[in-house]
């Protein structure tokens, strides 16, 4: 695999990733090094990515709990704290060593701390690697109200080791899939048609990299998310609302984030439908991609109502309007498209068809 260069940092993969982690820490002289870990990572990926490391070091050692509900400014503050009391100081970095969770949470905590010390992104899920490894968005949840405060600020370098997916189970790498799949719906029907013949996840490097690639040409045309870039928010306004109603709920189980989004990109894709021309085979095609490979999920009117009510707090949302990304066909999107409160209720009894 190769290395993919955005106009601040690189994405580097396996084994030449860590040749340039290594030539990256030797010249940059840091005062201390921070590696950001939650309690998955800390056992199945810091003693891999240690192993990589040459040269002595001032390591500590961060270790945050697992999982979304974690996400907010407590972790934050918390982590900050500690690097106080490690004295931290604006020479020191952080190497953030997780899935999105301590990538967007680590780097947001670094972009804060003494008004912004280095950080690396070294992104351990399938999810991560194709979604947090570039862009710069960082920050964390609100309640259940997703990536509500945050800012963009790059890394120093992303490390993609495709060996942590080993550590994986496999609704984890169907979670990451899940961005892959959104990534061939917006931009290119070939890759969508080729995402979906895969039967396992044995050998992912090309698609990671075609991933990367897709989402870092976005980024480019668009890095602050005037336009463009909108385009990767397809299936996520329903879908973050659903992560966040599913996050919030004591009665329902948790649902990952690629889950989540897949519900919303059928949901998305049925807005298509009625709004901006996708076919009705082509919405047919993505219910039963996404239906073959994630459970369908029960949804009774309160959980609908309370859904729809966390639209509201969509980051896309402007002038007390509920903006969209919707299909006109596979491959080719539509950014800023209003929806009414009655289609969003038909579009929910689609997915429940």
């Amino acid at each position: 695999m190769n290395s993919i260069t955005t106009p601040s940092y690189s994405v580097h993969f396996n084994e030449k990733a860590y040749v340039a982690l290594n030539n990256h820490l030797a010249k940059s002289n840091y005062s201390k090094i921070f590696i950001l870990v939650d309690e998955n990572t800390h056992n199945c990926c810091l003693p891999i990515f240690m192993s990589k490391i040459e040269g002595e070091y001032d390591f500590e050692i961060i270790e945050i709990e697992e999982g979304e509900i974690n996400k907010n400014i407590a972790t934050c503050t918390q982590v900050w704290e500690v690097l106080s009391e490690l004295d931290a100081d604006r020479k020191s970095a952080m190497i953030n060593l997780g899935g999105g969770v301590v990538t967007d949470l680590g780097g947001f905590v670094a972009s804060c701390f003494k008004r912004g010390i280095d950080f690396i992104n070294v992104p351990t899920t399938l999810l991560s690697m194709v979604d947090a490894s570039v862009g710069g968005k960082t920050g964390v949840d609100l309640g259940p109200l997703k990536n509500q405060v945050g800012v963009i600020n790059q890394p120093q370098i992303v490390v993609v080791d495709t060996d942590f997916l080993d550590t994986l189970d496999q609704r984890q790498l169907n979670s990451g899939y899940a961005e892959m799949l959104k990534h061939g719906l917006i931009t290119d029907a070939s890759y969508w048609e080729t995402l979906k013949g895969l039967s396992g996840f044995d050998n992912l490097d090309e698609y990671i990299l075609r991933s990367v690639a897709i989402k870092n040409e976005v980024v480019q045309q668009d890095p602050t998310e005037q336009h463009l870039r909108k385009i990767l928010n397809y299936g996520h306004t329903l879908g973050h609302a659903v992560e966040s109603y599913f996050l919030e709920s004591e009665e329902q189980e948790l649902l990952l984030h690629g889950e989540a989004i897949a519900v919303g990109m059928i949901l998305e894709g049925y807005l298509s439908h009625k709004l901006t021309g996708l076919s009705k085979s082509a919405l047919e095609d993505i219910k039963a991609t996404f239906l073959g490979r994630y459970k369908k999920v029960d949804f009774e009117k309160k959980d609908i109502d309370t859904i729809l009510a966390l639209l509201k707090f969509d980051k896309k949302n402007s002038h007390g309007n509920i903006n969209f990304v919707l299909l006109k066909k596979i491959g080719e999107p539509a950014i800023d498209i209003k929806v009414t409160p009655d289609l969003l209720e038909k579009a929910f009894a689609y997915y429940a068809e």
